[in-house]
């Protein structure tokens, strides 16, 4: 430990020979403006791509286009949308996905069911449409299961449903 002690004070004196406390100072300041410019950055957002009208349904009901395999709550009735969590949630990077018509094109949009994790259940809005659902031996398939994985909470809020594009016959 003595040598590592005599070799940081040699290294130390080193640095202030060569510089003064306006150089320091003026380091400390440049670090200072550039980690402030930080959040002005442009950051690539998550949103629902989808063009599609919103007129076909309400998104706080349950027989919304969008919700044919959803179960869960809807995070439209508890402080979010269908495609965004409340604030004080997390959504999980872990989804599953289903196929819904929309009445009003006539189109069929694959649908991701996002939850969002972090606080006690929502209890607002409970909604539970299985179309397409599958056995838990295909977890994937089915949306019968805790989707808060990879969140720092597992604990289940409510569930989005975002619209990721149409999907081909």
């Amino acid at each position: 430990m003595k040598h590592f002690d005599h070799i940081t004070e040699i290294v130390v004196r080193a640095v202030a020979k060569r510089t003064s406390r306006r150089n320091v100072l003026t380091a400390f300041g440049k670090i200072l403006l550039g980690t402030s410019i930080i959040p002005l950055l442009p950051v690539a957002r998550a949103a629902d791509p989808s063009p599609v009208s919103e007129l076909a349904g309400n998104p706080r009901e349950c027989d919304y286009w969008r919700y044919c395999a959803v179960d869960g709550f809807l995070c439209s009735c508890c402080g979010g949308s269908y495609n965004t969590c409340p604030p004080g949630t997390e959504m999980s990077p872990i989804t599953w996905i289903g196929t819904c018509n929309n009445p009003e094109d006539g189109k069929d949009y694959i649908i991701s069911y996002n939850d969002c994790c972090g606080k006690s259940s929502c209890g607002r809005c409970l909604c539970t449409r299985n179309e397409g659902s599958r056995p838990m031996h295909t977890p994937f398939l089915s949306n019968e299961y805790n989707w808060c994985l990879g969140t720092g909470s597992q604990a289940y809020h409510c569930s989005t449903s975002i619209v990721l594009g149409v999907a081909t016959k």
